[in-house]
């Protein structure tokens, strides 16, 4: 007996050991031949400008550097650095993606668990029964008894063409997707929580920069309104100058409004209603703008993008599926054992040798016909594969569109800002100088009407282009992946780093 049982289980593990896996085998696609992500080489650095602010500085793009865990702490902002750590800790997005995550891994090991190892089931029983005489041969009276009996039962499906193992390959590139999908999460939530927080800077900026300019040109109005009853001013001149107050103030709840928005946005972000979270106040002259900017080599590019990886198990479940499919074409193989004892009295069911019995089965299954349903699906998985490669190589070409347009941006900011930081300059020179002039009868009022408004839009833009500087920053830690593979002290992604 116990020689049948060794026999039994040393065909039931050659079987699996020795059997092939049909389908192709996956291999992870190269990474593009591209050396630059331009089409023209990008400098090493940003134009120079006057550093008076903390948004002018120079900023250096440096090839090959490794992205700290948490870039954002670059931006030495600690209301930043909290808030980021509440929305990872509140974030109903981050806590789905991990519960996926989670699920994921449940379902593969199930699969594990029900088809690479035997099915084991164990059951007793007790029967009370009437056999009536019609029920058998003889013409003896029919008799009551009771039947007691103890089971064990196994059964194995040996994996011998890898349909099943196939199958668990799938299931486990499916961790791989959900995986990242929860790193993409993470990047995502993070980094719309440092560019929120970055407009909410940039839009007190503006509304600081726009009543200060209506305090002034109060001021001026009254000065005017003075004149015109000395005679030294037209009526005209006092309405021409309360229309650009009016639209001055006109500018002024756009922008609130926008700044209201932001704060709810950024409230949801960091998983609070908008009515619980106390309003943040940022400053950008408080945050420091990074100088040193990481750039990966493209050839790394494609290893460290959440998205990329994500797009890349997913072309390898559909690679799998092609096997699984494939694996129905052959025969399906399943071996089985029962043991037990059965006795009509309960004391003896474990004590008489006579109650004992066993049996060994094995069953082979083949499709014979079924209305080209395998050949479909093979056909089928092989297009899903098709499809799949497509969205990578797509998900790879937006990858390095995305770094491009951002190195450019990086370029154009520095640029920009410094020709604003020139505007501004100049224009708020011309309005002083214009208004001792016009004071002083030197000057038309339409000049000083131009010379207001010049410095009005020199000063918006230029705040405007230094939110634009600090966002693209956030950019491109995001555009390259974010670092997420270093060591976080929040271990926000504990357990899920591959």
């Amino acid at each position: 007996m116990k020689c049948s049982h060794k026999l039994l289980l040393q065909v039931l593990l050659a079987s699996t050991l020795t059997g092939c896996l049909v389908g192709p085998d996956f291999h992870k696609p190269a990474p593009p031949n591209i050396k630059k992500y331009t089409r023209t080489t990008f400098s090493t650095k940003t134009v120079s400008m006057s550093p008076k602010e903390p948004s002018t500085r120079t900023q250096y793009f440096l090839v090959g550097r490794d992205i700290p865990g948490e870039w954002w702490t670059l931006f030495h902002s600690r209301q930043l650095n909290k808030l980021i750590i509440q929305g990872i800790q509140n974030s109903p997005n981050l806590i789905a993606a991990k519960a996926a995550l989670s699920q994921a891994n449940y379902i593969m090991t199930a699969k594990i668990g029900a088809t690479l190892l035997p099915a084991l089931n164990v059951g007793v029983g007790a029967e009370r029964q009437l056999t009536g005489s019609e029920n058998t041969l003889s013409d003896t009276p029919g008799s009551i008894f009771n039947l007691f009996n103890a089971t064990i039962a196994v059964s194995y499906t040996p994996d011998v063409f890898g349909g099943n193992r196939r199958e668990i390959e799938s299931l486990t590139a499916q961790v791989d997707f959900q995986r990242y999908e929860l790193i993409a999460a993470y990047l995502t939530l993070t980094s719309n929580i440092v560019t929120t927080a970055i407009t909410i800077a940039s839009l007190e900026e503006q509304i600081k920069a726009t009543l200060s300019l209506i305090n002034e040109e109060e001021k001026q109005l009254a000065i005017i309104k003075a004149q015109f009853h000395l005679g030294g001013a037209s009526k005209a001149n006092v309405l021409s100058q309360e229309s650009l107050v009016a639209q001055t103030k006109a500018t002024l709840p756009p922008l609130q409004t926008s700044l209201v928005q932001s704060h709810h946005a950024l409230a949801v972000l960091v998983g609070h209603f908008p009515s619980e979270q106390p309003t943040p106040y940022f400053d950008l002259n408080q945050m420091t703008l990074p100088n040193q900017l990481p750039v990966s080599i493209p050839s790394r590019l494609v290893q460290q993008r959440p998205d990329i990886l994500a797009a890349e198990a997913t072309l390898h479940s559909a690679s799998a599926q092609i096997g699984v499919a494939k694996a129905n074409y052959f025969p399906q193989v399943t071996l089985g054992a029962n043991s037990g004892r059965a006795s009509l009295v309960a004391s003896d069911i474990f004590t008489n040798p006579a109650s004992y019995f066993w049996n060994y089965s094995a069953q082979l299954t083949q499709s014979v016909f079924n209305g080209g349903a395998l050949v479909n699906t093979v056909k089928a998985n092989t297009e899903a594969f098709k499809q799949a490669a497509a969205q990578y190589q797509q998900t790879v070409l937006q990858a390095f569109q995305n770094v491009a347009d951002v190195l450019r941006a990086l370029e154009d900011d520095a640029r920009t800002l410094k020709a604003q930081q020139q505007a501004v300059k100049a224009a708020k020179g011309s309005l002083v100088l214009t208004e001792k002039q016009y004071r002083l009868g030197g000057t038309s009022f339409l000049s000083l009407l131009t010379a207001q408004q010049q410095y009005q839009q020199a000063l918006i833009s230029f705040i405007q282009a230094e939110a634009a500087r600090y966002s693209d920053t956030a950019a491109l830690f995001q555009a390259v992946g974010g670092g997420w593979w270093n060591p976080q002290p929040t271990q926000a992604l504990a357990g899920v780093k591959s």
